[in-house]
């Protein structure tokens, strides 16, 4: 290769090597940076690699520091970086952990994520034991989803999509025979491992599942409807409001709580909704609005009488009706 065309490259190989092959217990002298660079066909003298080191530290809103570590076995390190390594941890932690990722697909981003750090940093993010058994989806064409909704939320513009359910060979079908829903994209939420999109129709805002969505066709000269609704939405309440992001009547529902339990309350509610102590009992009452589903009740439920629905009677009816319900299933 050319010299003057190597030394066009000179800057970044030098800064890549740095990047992935140095850190504070991996500083490399310069007499071995050169070597490197020669390794890539390009010449380098060593006087350069310091004016380059400090090209580098002089770059404007860099986020890294080259670091000179002075002594026997001493050189230069990369310091700092686009991420921390605990930051990276965490983003490994997500995707290993998120079901709607492919395995695939998970490995291809961890190994993208790996080569923001060093080689020997990246080692630590080897973190697949941590969510071993873990359920992965198996079709890629959700990210591609993601990305096609995002673009028609931020166009303003409406899509059409079928809406699909699981079979019992296991196929996702259409629902209603494959009939187009059409809907007006506001915000993708992530609830519970899934992504969901909240969408504008039939006058309402409605949630859908996104993994369940296929052949997303954005409709570029039809405008998104439902911006006064929207306005007027807090995602954060709604949230809290749905169990299971299973739909149901909106009530203002008073609970009884053991007071082992403030902690489930706050993970739900959050530290909003007020918790009034019960007299001469180790229970708090709580009032919060919730969206009332079978999965509300089975919520209630799951705390084997440590919760208590109060009020309003027809929510506590439903509730012993759904009690009922269950244990005759169970009777001999």
């Amino acid at each position: 290769m050319p010299r003057k065309e190597g030394q066009k490259r000179k800057l970044l190989a030098l800064l890549q090597i740095l990047i992935r092959q140095t850190d504070e217990d991996h500083p490399l002298s310069v007499p071995r940076l050169v070597e490197l660079l020669q390794a890539q066909g390009i010449e380098a003298e060593r006087k350069s690699i310091y004016d380059d080191i400090e090209a580098l530290n002089a770059m404007p809103g860099q986020p890294f520091e080259i670091v000179q570590q002075r002594g026997r076995g001493g050189g230069y390190y990369m310091a700092g970086g686009y991420f921390e390594l605990a930051e990276l941890k965490l983003l490994v932690d997500a995707v290993y952990a998120s079901r709607f990722i492919t395995a695939r697909k998970s490995k291809t981003l961890i190994d993208k994520l790996g080569h923001m750090t060093s080689q020997y940093r990246q080692e630590a993010l080897d973190r697949k034991v941590l969510v071993s058994g873990r359920i992965k989806s198996r079709d890629e064409k959700i990210l591609y989803t993601v990305d096609a909704l995002h673009a028609a939320i931020t166009a303003g513009v409406q899509v059409r999509f079928q809406y699909c359910d699981w079979d019992l060979e296991k196929h996702m079908a259409a629902r209603h025979g494959g009939k187009d829903y059409q809907v007006s994209p506001w915000v993708l939420v992530w609830e519970g491992n899934y992504y969901y999109l909240i969408a504008y129709t039939q006058g309402g805002l409605r949630h859908y599942r996104v993994d369940k969505i296929a052949q997303v066709r954005p409709l570029p000269d039809t405008a998104r409807e439902g911006k006064a609704e929207y306005d007027a939405f807090d995602v954060n309440v709604y949230m809290q409001q749905v169990f299971g992001m299973f739909n149901g009547p909106l009530r203002h529902v008073t609970l009884k709580c053991e007071n082992r339990l403030a902690g489930a309350v706050i993970d739900r509610f959050g530290t909003a909704p007020t918790l009034i102590p019960v007299a001469g009992q180790a229970a708090f009452t709580v009032t919060q609005a919730v969206q009332v589903s079978p999965q509300f009740f089975g919520w209630v439920a799951g705390f084997g009488g440590g919760i208590e629905i109060l009020a309003p009677a027809d929510v506590r009816a439903g509730m012993a009706e759904t009690l009922a319900a269950q244990a005759a299933l169970y009777r001999e």
